[in-house]
């Protein structure tokens, strides 16, 4: 037994933590997608999940963002795996209709040999071609065949690799997954087999339908472990495509269980201001911020609804009035 153990010993190596770097953040989409980490964006098939990642993979393309926190100062190439779809229809059409530059954008060949989470070709896409995101659209696709995702053995080892290669390179990797049926149970969960594939990510995206509401999708943003939630977010579409919405008042719960959204809080504090244009020219923020703290409105959300009205802030004897005479007609 001692020749046994002696055999396996594995020598003591030790790091003190003052030999290590510190390193910050960085985001590719604050606080939703970093880089060097693994982001989750899953759903019920046909909620949006995919229009969501081709409509962000044709802005980066171009050196656009979807929303003001994606900072760009040129132009991203991607590597965008879809097992679902076929590259000459729908993807490239729906790529095209986004505005892509298809140039900056590329699919490892899988004619030959299909692709898995853990092939080589993973990492040598991403040296060849300097992919600041890689993503694989369904993940259940890119297993591998034997490889069981209900295993959280087999589920973490797999999660691990691929988390490895995105910090060796600082790509962020989205992985986009169907959640299961098992209706009522909680996001984590209901995700793609074993919860390992949740823990290993540091940012799940929960993207779903709006009741009551046909072409809108909610992005809810359901695990973070490098910063604060980001804000609930949302898109149309339209017969002209895909609109980006911004902010959007619902919770994953609503999303999860097709419950209808309280009052959108963006037209109930755009009401609140047209109301009092009808008695005030101008009134004190801090008036107003207390006003719309008793309905519920945080504080953010009312800024956007001023920002949207065109109301100005004036300085007053030390203190800041909001011009509502000014305010936008309907």
């Amino acid at each position: 037994m001692e020749d046994f153990m002696e055999g396996t010993r594995t020598e003591l190596q030790m790091i003190k933590m003052s030999e290590i770097q510190s390193q910050e953040v960085a985001w590719l989409w604050y606080p939703f997608i970093p880089y060097g980490k693994l982001t989750i964006v899953q759903g019920n098939p046909g909620d949006g999940k995919t229009t969501l990642v081709l409509n962000i993979a044709a802005k980066l393309s171009k050196g656009e963002g979807i929303d003001s926190e994606m900072k760009l100062t040129e132009p991203l190439t991607v590597i965008y795996q879809s097992a679902e779809d076929g590259l000459a229809d729908p993807v490239k059409p729906r790529l095209e209709a986004a505005g892509a530059n298809c140039e900056n954008i590329s699919v490892i060949d899988e004619s030959i040999k299909s692709l898995s989470m853990i092939d080589e070709r993973l990492e040598e896409a991403v040296i060849r071609t300097k992919a600041k995101l890689l993503i694989l659209d369904p993940i259940q696709a890119y297993l591998g065949g034997g490889m069981d995702m209900n295993r959280a053995n087999e589920a973490r080892d797999m999660t691990k690799k691929l988390a490895a290669l995105a910090e060796k390179y600082q790509c962020a990797i989205v992985l986009v997954g169907h959640m299961n049926k098992a209706a009522g149970n909680k996001a984590a969960y209901r995700g793609m087999g074993s919860i390992d594939f949740f823990a290993v990510a540091r940012s799940v995206l929960l993207v779903g339908r709006v009741e009551g509401e046909a072409n809108i999708r909610a992005i809810v943003q359901i695990k973070n472990n490098l910063a604060a939630f980001g804000h609930p977010k949302a898109f149309e579409l339209s017969e002209d495509g895909f609109y980006w919405l911004g902010d959007y008042e619902i919770t994953a719960d609503e999303v999860l269980g097709g419950i209808a959204p309280k009052a959108n809080k963006l037209e109930q504090a755009k009401r609140l201001l047209r109301e009092l244009t009808e008695t005030n020219n101008a009134m004190q923020s801090n008036e107003i911020f207390n006003l719309a703290e008793e309905q519920g409105i945080s504080r953010r959300t009312l800024e956007n609804a001023k920002k949207e009205l065109g109301i100005r802030a004036k300085r007053i004897n030390n203190s800041w009035y909001w011009e509502l005479d000014k305010i936008k007609p309907e």
